[in-house]
């Protein structure tokens, strides 16, 4: 029996050296480094991201990537929560928001440029770069941008032999010829349609809705211009109203464009599209003679950040570069998180023919606008926009002249905390 528990115990030993391996990998083994990823999406983004960090980790053995995510409600709360405790994760993706909120001096997030010689930064123009940039410091860098566009079906606007709108009175007219037959030349959500009636009111005064410091530029006179724009929009039979919006009338005629986001493209328009359907990113609505860039804005779509907290910058920046600048990365991503901003990912999503469709067109567009400034966020403020269609209402329903909504919708944002400027 003694010899049986001796043999035993051998035995075991023998099998714990022989699994262990040899004293290097043990020594490997404890120095692996172990760093944090966070992002939002769905089933498909959250698949193909593990998928892409397994490519990371069997690159780089010595690191190990520990991933947390979730859907976008979810996810903007506990990174709420992770960036007042500072417990953020090492690489996160963030909203364009979130700079302000979290960083508004530049010290919210870590100094990507002090990691240059890991993150290879000349994928990406200073422009793109200064997306990510607050008070001088780099605090994260986009992976796509993304604008409000406007979509067109080419093949409605054949019908009625009406070339596409390039001016807001080319809309109007479209509709004098359209609306016998209740079909729209245009749509969109409230967001969409609040940001088109600025582009509108910018373009008429000459000035941007907010200043640098989040004060309102537009004044009563500018308010009651917007107000009075959308109610001619709806009145005139240019847009349904924005509560009436419904985007199956996309798919059926009765809108012969949309209002929309470059990153929407194909949620609007399935490829490949419907036989009979040209549809084509058009050129940003403007005024007649109008010169310079304002009216319309770019953001970017999403971006990636590093934590100020993190103990392993060196780890981090390898998988923050992996993410925005790699081929295997690229291949697994494809056009799920909008056009890529690196040049390296476009060489290679050219070579492979991904570089085509509307997203991609809506994209060029965009970012061969001459009028495209970089968006505010504060603009996007869903209580700004509802506020707005609330006084809207007013005014087509005859409940009040364009001048009282106007008075009534500058008391209100004076309520919500904002400060005009004077």
């Amino acid at each position: 029996m003694t010899r049986r528990i001796k043999a035993f115990i051998l035995a075991a030993v023998l099998l714990l050296l022989t699994s262990c391996g040899d004293e290097s990998v043990m020594y490997e083994q404890a120095e692996q480094t172990e760093i944090t990823l966070s992002w939002w999406g769905n089933d498909t983004r959250n698949e193909y991201t593990l998928d892409a960090v397994a490519r990371f980790e069997a690159a780089h053995p010595d690191i190990k990537v520990k991933c947390s995510y979730s859907e976008w409600s979810g996810y903007e709360a506990r990174n709420q929560v992770r960036m007042v405790s500072g417990t953020e994760t090492d690489v996160m993706q963030i909203n364009v928001g979130w700079l302000s909120q979290y960083s508004p001096d530049g010290e919210g997030y870590y100094d990507i440029e002090q990691l240059g010689d890991t993150v290879d930064l000349s994928n990406f123009s200073e422009e793109m770069l200064d997306y990510g940039r607050r008070n001088g410091v780099l605090n994260a860098i986009p992976i796509a941008m993304n604008a409000e566009t406007v979509y067109f079906n080419k093949t409605i606007y054949d019908k009625y032999g009406l070339e596409l709108p390039k001016t807001w009175e080319d809309l109007f007219a479209a509709a004098e010829v359209m609306k016998k037959d209740g079909v729209y030349p245009l749509s969109g959500a409230d967001k969409s349609i609040w940001l088109y009636t600025i582009a509108y009111t910018e373009q008429q005064s000459g000035k941007h809705i907010f200043t640098d410091d989040n004060k309102l530029s537009f004044d009563k006179a500018d308010l009651q211009t917007m107000i009075e724009f959308y109610s001619r929009l709806v009145n005139e039979s240019v847009i349904p109203k924005v509560e009436d919006f419904q985007r199956f009338n996309i798919d059926n005629g009765e809108y012969a464009g949309v209002v929309a986001w470059v990153s929407d493209a194909l949620n609007y328009f399935k490829e490949p599209i419907e036989a009979g359907n040209e549809i084509i990113a058009g050129d940003y609505t403007v005024s007649e003679g109008i010169e310079s860039g304002v009216g319309w804005y770019a953001k970017p779509a999403t971006l990636y950040a590093l934590s100020k907290n993190t103990k392993h910058p060196k780890e981090a920046a390898m998988l923050l570069d992996y993410m925005l600048n790699s081929d295997e990365w690229a291949e697994l991503q494809g056009l799920e998180k909008g056009i890529p901003v690196s040049l390296s990912v476009r060489d290679y999503l050219e070579k492979e023919g991904q570089l085509e469709g509307i997203q991609y067109e809506a994209s060029l567009v965009m970012e061969n606008n001459e009028y495209i400034s970089p968006m505010n966020s504060t603009v996007e403020d869903a209580e700004l926009y509802q506020e707005f269609i609330s006084a809207c209402d007013l005014l087509l329903f005859d409940k009040c002249t364009a001048e009282e909504a106007a008075e009534e919708l500058y008391a209100k944002y004076t309520e919500m905390g904002y400060e005009f400027n004077s």
